[in-house]
């Protein structure tokens, strides 16, 4: 197998998030950290009103990446076997096989995930966490690349279960989209309009078995121990500062670090920066935190407590590696 080099990876990253570009309009920063997240081998939250686009987001990842691409729209009825599958009963072999449920596929789109019930969402953690899932009492592994992208509607609370903190931090990236400005709006609908049908398809750009190539090359950047302890401080901050209750675990600083790390090779670099770090911070750490009542009842998001970290905890004396 031929050694991928950083500008492999940022070639092949380019084209992917070009290719999304052609569909989905004025999301970069979006795109380019939620495929960030997959490069690190994490799964993604989308947190953010209905219509925005976060269905044909994941779906066009999908299709660019190569991945085989399964759907589940999370009901109050939806029951753990509608995702991980069952035991069935076949006549012909006068026995029970087992059939599978939409986790087994390379991209899995949780579409509201806040519509299910908790029994249901604890179904998805082992498949993210483990990459397998457990069906009386068997284990079946899921294919490789696996990924999760789920979506979340935050503006309504009736008929809604918030997701635990336990299944939040399994994500390694929240992200928000927001409305497009008007100019980016009028783009959507000429589009549209060109294309003359609903649907969209994209011809693959990578397949699953060159993703998971990128992705073990990403274990070869570099991150020098400054950076490292960059991540620490700034997770390390969230426990103490006033307005937080509970801040962010180890899983936090290691998801600046796996996710920076993919940030430097978007950008063609072998070792990370702060810069990186910064980039991914609120993404990777503000759905962490449990901030107290107070704080909450006045206003204050855990966007913002993270954002006011990064202007307190000092950086890196240096923003360069001294490489050869």
């Amino acid at each position: 197998m031929t050694t991928l080099t950083t500008t492999d990876i940022r070639t092949e990253a380019d084209a992917v998030l070009s290719a999304v570009g052609q569909v989905v309009v004025g999301r970069d920063r979006t795109l380019r950290l939620a495929l960030a997240a997959v490069l690190a081998g994490g799964h993604v939250l989308f947190e953010d009103v209905p219509g925005l686009g976060k269905t044909l987001m994941a779906r066009c990842l999908a299709q660019a990446l190569g991945l085989e691409f399964k759907r589940i729209q999370c009901t109050p009825d939806l029951q753990p076997a509608d995702i991980t599958g069952s035991f069935v009963y076949d006549p012909t072999e006068r026995d029970f096989s087992f059939r599978e449920g939409p986790v087994f596929a390379g991209l899995l789109l949780a579409d509201e995930i806040n519509r299910t019930p908790p029994k249901t969402q604890a179904a998805l953690l082992e498949a993210m966490q483990e990459k397998q899932v457990t069906v009386e009492g068997r284990t079946f592994g899921l294919p490789r690349p696996f990924h999760v992208l789920a979506t979340s509607n935050p503006v309504e609370y009736e008929g809604t279960y918030p997701l635990p903190e336990a299944q939040l931090d399994r994500f390694l990236l929240r992200l928000d989209i927001g409305y497009p400005p008007a100019d980016e709006e009028a783009e959507v609908l000429r589009r549209r309009l060109a294309r003359q049908r609903e649907e969209t398809v994209l011809a693959p750009v990578i397949d699953a078995a060159r993703l998971a190539e990128l992705q073990a090359a990403l274990e070869r950047v570099a991150v020098d121990d400054d950076v490292l302890r960059y991540c620490v401080d700034l997770a390390g901050a969230t426990r103490t500062h006033r307005s937080v209750e509970v801040g962010a675990s180890p899983r936090g600083s290691q998801a600046l670090l796996l996710v920076g790390r993919a940030i430097a090779v978007l950008d063609g670099r072998e070792y990370v920066l702060p810069e990186d770090v910064k980039e991914c911070a609120v993404a990777a750490l503000a759905h962490r935190l449990t901030l107290r009542p107070e704080t909450w009842s006045s206003g204050v998001t855990a966007m913002q407590v993270v954002t006011e970290l990064l202007g307190q905890v000092p950086g890196p004396a240096t923003t360069r590696p001294d490489r050869p």
